[in-house]
């Protein structure tokens, strides 16, 4: 059994693989248990609607995800396991969790607060950040499969999440978009309403916080090559053409260009 477990606090299903990548992969390869918490569902305002296409865009990114986990772990093994699929019901929220090999993904699906943390109309105007400022009182999974009840309810669901995916484990390691905005000025404020949940949901655990800075590190300079870099190229590929595989489109070539050579982050201890 492992006997380290880190998380990492997405808001959406890019994220880490953007941001937090490649120390995901080498936590999978190094065989902590690692858990991905994905907690909107990233449709860009369409809620279940598929855009046109085949699929809804926030399916189609899940299995983005979800390929590039399998892709991660089943390069430690060299052989492919069965996955397990159901929803975990946490603090009294059903969450569809996602069992593979040493790794956990969990799809929270709510609602995409879009660049300004304002809303969409399709999904009424619900985000993270308006629940935090007591704009709205309810916060409402987009498959309707459950809604919190403010946002005490919600950091009562990240801190059951936690404590039961660390199970024993005292000390954990907390990857989480970086909060200081003269390191990460002007990020999503769905990454930042993520990194307040998950710090203050394990506010009382030891173990290293690793901030990750989110769009801004597309203005850094690169800082990985050789393997790092490549080890960041595959999985986020591996991503791409999971969300192909369910008819929507992507582009590589922008994220390409602006943040795969790259992975700051800051490390703090509890």
């Amino acid at each position: 059994m492992p006997v380290r477990v880190s998380f990492y606090f997405s808001a959406h299903e890019d994220d880490w693989q953007l941001f937090m990548n490649p120390s995901a992969f080498r936590d999978v390869l190094d065989g902590a248990k690692t858990v991905f918490v994905h907690v909107t569902a990233g449709d860009a305002g369409l809620g279940i609607k598929n855009g046109g296409r085949k699929h809804p865009y926030y399916l189609a990114r899940e299995n983005g995800a979800e390929s590039a986990i399998r892709f991660m772990a089943d390069a430690v093994a060299g052989a492919l396991a069965e996955a397990s699929a159901a929803p975990a019901t946490i603090n009294g929220h059903p969450i569809r969790r996602v069992g593979y090999r040493d790794t956990v993904a969990y799809f929270l699906r709510l609602p995409d607060g879009g660049t300004e943390g304002a809303g969409y109309a399709e999904t009424g105007y619900q985000s993270l950040k308006r629940l935090a400022a007591g704009e709205i009182a309810t916060l409402t999974a987009i498959d309707g499969s459950t809604a919190y009840q403010g946002w005490a309810d919600l950091l009562a669901t990240f801190r059951a999440l936690i404590d039961l995916e660390r199970a024993q484990t005292a000390s954990v390691d907390l990857h989480v978009p970086e909060l200081d905005p003269a390191i990460n000025p002007n990020d999503h404020p769905d990454h930042v309403m993520t990194a307040k949940l998950a710090l203050e949901a394990a506010e009382n655990l030891s173990g290293r916080r690793i901030h990750h800075p989110g769009y801004n590190c597309g203005a850094l300079p690169e800082n990985i090559t050789g393997a790092e870099r490549d080890m960041k190229c595959a999985v986020y590929a591996v991503t791409l053409a999971g969300v192909m595989a369910l008819d929507h489109p992507t582009s590589w070539q922008h994220y390409d260009q602006s943040f795969v050579g790259r992975n700051y982050c800051r490390v703090s201890t509890k």
